[in-house]
């Protein structure tokens, strides 16, 4: 039977197989790669840093055992470490045998070559202090799968509550309410995001804001987050990444909303940084007598006294002093807390013990297209009203275990109320960045050719009598990809080479001058690292394209979620005699790579692998067809 028509308490119990099944597939993988991967590879995936420097160690605001770690080799190669992520330290020996320590850190935060580490104790970090060949891998996330498994069981057992009520309107019959309100008029928004925010706020129990690319999501969340805050004092706002809850979270703070956000940001900046909890917490006027009084205590705990007497003055003066420690921190919370209209987290984040006992009017979800439900349910449970937000025809949630996937455990919460609960769902129609013969095929394969360009830039270009959408075939070259292993997927050298000699005809044509004047930029996407990894070398070691390279990012489908670019290069990799096309098959991640454009997309494939596949053909036609 389809998900959708399971009642409420069997969709989540299914929701929890499913989860089960990912949470083993992903220990067992943990294992294995611990195991029997070596430490390149590990490195090459930006899961381990080897060689690791340890610095200083220090307790933190939060009174947290911290330890710096830093590394200067491959420092170019993108990491997946980043706040609330745990993490293990080994140390190799000149045997060439891995050691791994026992204690279990958790990053604090990390930039290219340095992150913080939360550590258990001291002795883990003299552990790793004492180490010369000392490495740092990411470690199995048991904590996420707790808190999300912790957050199905509350949703299965709840029961004349708020929360039961939300879970019979969002998987069930129950209807979602709507209060009557005077639509608010908001001249700097277009018809559809003004429709949008006022159906927000007219929404009892749930409300989707479906965002195509361009189409201005952010915007108009953050209007409806502001429109809010006129009629409740606080919210809760939440996404699936640290990145995610940066970039809402800067957009808010630039509206002159007050965000405390629970976390370090990814892009450490001192803007990024002044509304987080930790940095808020040491600025405040009773950090100064806190962080005395628990110097003072770890001062005592380290000396010992001979006689009874001391011991009991001392215990004395230590419980005096730790009651105190516990009225400033519990006043300094408080007031952070009172003052914040906007808390701002993952959802995982979402249940961290500052926020235990706080309940919300609203709980914003940003980005929920890309949210495991289980994941979102942890937030919810903390508000009476939802809002998501995203887009279910871009990125999916990230799932590692086929068998789960196609159970089901890939279709969101978001997904599943935009099928069940139409009324509720406003689509967001008016897109500002893409040339509309751009747009126009992706409008129509997954957005019922609803989406406008915006008269501004309907026909943006670069140059005159430009083609906005090229398609260059490579079914002649015999050109043919390689599987290099499970690490990178494929590559295409001969693609890639190709790619590049494209792109320097094109910059010729545009003027080198006129680019580096006007700061046209240019992304290259291909869906393999492999490849990425390809033209970046042979970027770097081009002296032809040297002057140009602040102007050039190469990344994955994934890595340029949410991002646009003057000009977009797209590399298929694929090229074979029996058309496989592998995860190319998932379209939204294609829907993502052509919308990154603005002006330009040159697609380079073999069309004889890729028009065996009906999404590629029709692309294919329509660019022949409609571009002149």
């Amino acid at each position: 039977m389809d998900n959708k028509y399971l009642s409420p308490i069997a969709h989540l119990q299914h929701q929890q197989l499913l989860l089960r099944m990912e949470y083993e597939y992903e220990k067992e993988e943990f294992k294995r790669q611990t195991e029997t991967m070596g430490i390149a590879r590990k490195i090459k995936r930006g899961l381990c840093w080897y060689p690791a420097i340890p610095g200083r160690s220090y307790y933190n605001s939060l009174n947290q055992l911290a330890i710096e770690i830093t590394h200067t080799e491959d420092t170019d190669i993108e990491h997946n470490f980043e706040f609330g992520r745990p993490v293990c330290f080994f140390r190799k020996g000149y045997d060439e045998k891995i050691t791994y320590f026992n204690s279990i850190g958790t990053v604090s935060y990390a930039d290219e070559a340095r992150m913080v580490v939360i550590m258990p104790g001291a002795g883990a970090i003299l552990e790793i202090q004492s180490e010369d060949r000392l490495g740092v891998q990411l470690y199995f996330d048991e904590t996420s799968y707790r808190t999300m498994f912790e957050a199905l069981s509350d949703v299965l057992r709840a029961k004349d509550s708020r929360l039961a009520e939300l879970r019979d309107i969002m998987l069930g019959t129950l209807k979602p309410g709507f209060r009557e309100l005077y639509p608010v008029r908001f001249p700097w928004l277009n018809s559809t995001q003004e429709t949008a925010v006022n159906k927000v706020l007219c929404s009892r129990d749930v409300s989707v804001v479906h965002g195509p690319p361009g189409t201005g999501k952010t915007t108009t969340l953050v209007e409806a987050i502001y429109e809010t805050l006129h009629r409740e004092p606080q919210v809760l706002v939440c996404a699936q990444s640290n990145t995610a809850v940066d970039w809402i979270s800067e957009k808010l703070v630039d509206r002159g909303v007050n965000v405390l956000r629970i976390g370090n940001p990814t892009r450490v900046n001192d803007k990024m940084l002044s509304f987080t909890y930790e940095r808020r917490f040491e600025n405040h006027p009773s950090y100064t007598e806190l962080w005395g009084i628990r110097k003072a205590i770890r001062e005592m705990g380290r000396k010992r006294r001979s006689s009874y007497e001391e011991c009991e003055s001392a215990r004395n003066r230590m419980s005096r002093l730790r009651d105190r420690a516990t009225q400033l921190e519990i006043q300094i919370n408080a007031d952070l807390f009172d003052s914040a209209h906007v808390i701002a987290s993952t959802l995982v984040s979402s249940n961290h013990r500052i926020l235990s006992g706080h309940r919300f009017g609203t709980l914003f979800i940003d980005e929920a297209a890309q949210a495991l439900e289980a994941a979102c349910w942890i937030a919810i449970r903390k508000a009476d009203r939802i809002v998501l937000a995203g887009d279910h025809c871009q990125l999916p949630a990230t799932i590692k275990c086929n068998e789960a996937a196609r159970g089901g455990l890939e279709h969101t919460l978001m997904e599943r109320i935009v099928t069940t609960k139409p009324s509720v769902v406003s689509l967001l129609k008016i897109q500002y960045r893409m040339n509309e013969a751009i747009m126009n095929f992706p409008s129509q394969w997954f957005y019922n050719g609803q989406l406008e360009a915006a008269p501004e830039i309907r026909f943006r270009g670069i140059l005159d009598w430009d083609t906005p959408i090229t398609w260059v075939d490579t079914s002649e070259m015999e050109f043919k990809e390689e599987f290099i292993g499970e690490t990178y997927g494929r590559i295409n050298r001969e693609e890639a080479d190709l790619l590049l000699k494209e792109l320097g005809i094109y910059i010729q044509r545009i003027g080198g001058n006129r680019i580096l004047e006007e700061r046209i930029d240019f992304g290259i996407i291909s869906p393999y690292k492999a490849q990425v990894q390809y033209l970046r070398n042979k970027i770097k070691t081009s002296s032809s394209l040297r002057p140009y390279r602040s102007l050039l990012t190469v990344n994955t489908v994934d890595g340029f979620q949410g991002q646009e670019r003057d000009v977009i290069f797209i590399s298929l990799v694929r090229a074979n005699d029996n058309g496989q096309i592998g995860f190319l098959n998932d379209l939204r991640r294609m829907n993502v790579a052509i919308t990154r454009a603005r002006m330009k997309l040159v697609i380079l494939g073999e069309a004889n692998t890729m028009m065996q596949h009906t999404f590629y053909r029709k692309l294919l036609e329509y660019i022949q067809k409609h571009i002149p």
